[in-house]
């Protein structure tokens, strides 16, 4: 379908967190995939009301912590065995128990700043700017109104089928959201 003016999407307002919960599981089902959901704090349920799948960053704070633990045992081992040996008491130079403190608080370090920057990265953030700050009532997302927005890019969405649907939803309001 060929629009007019080119636009984000279409963003439906709640008041209630029920009623966002209950139209995202609606427009989960409808089988929208490019589709958000916005709350002015974390609402039990969302997550797997709106279909979103698990996220990775488990998995990058495990790789994170793996490489802490191994470059700070390596560390040391360079430090102490290789670059400069000493040989003190008799006792070996690769001594690994003795290293299992550093080892240990890099492996915290490092998987504590790849959860952090894996959680920014996985979230796009930091945005500056976005659409929907264009939409009038979107400024009380962070106060008390919930929104679910379906973007033009999904391969379900057609302007005035959509509208229809989330009208449908028992929403305040259906608004376009100007690119």
């Amino acid at each position: 379908m060929e629009l007019k003016h080119d636009i984000f999407g279409l963003v439906a307002e709640f008041k209630t967190p029920e009623a966002l919960i209950h139209a995202a599981e609606h427009v989960r089902d409808a089988g929208y995939k490019k589709a958000d959901a916005y709350a002015p704090f974390p609402v039990h349920g969302l997550t797997e009301a709106m279909g979103f799948p698990k996220t990775r960053v488990p998995l990058i704070v495990l790789c994170g912590g793996i490489i802490g633990g191994l470059s700070g045992f390596f560390m040391q081992y360079y430090a102490n065995s290789l670059s400069y040996p000493l040989i003190i008491a008799g006792r070996p130079m690769y001594s690994w128990p003795n290293f299992i403190p550093i080892s240990y608080e890099c492996t915290i370090l490092f998987a504590a700043f790849s959860a952090c920057f894996g959680m920014l990265a996985l979230n796009g953030l930091p945005q500056p700017y976005h659409p929907l700050f264009n939409v009038p009532n979107f400024q009380f997302a962070s106060k008390d109104r919930y929104f679910i927005c379906i973007e033009k890019v999904d391969p379900k969405f057609n302007l005035e089928e959509t509208r229809v649907f989330l009208e449908g939803l028992e929403s305040v309001e259906v608004l376009e959201v100007p690119a």
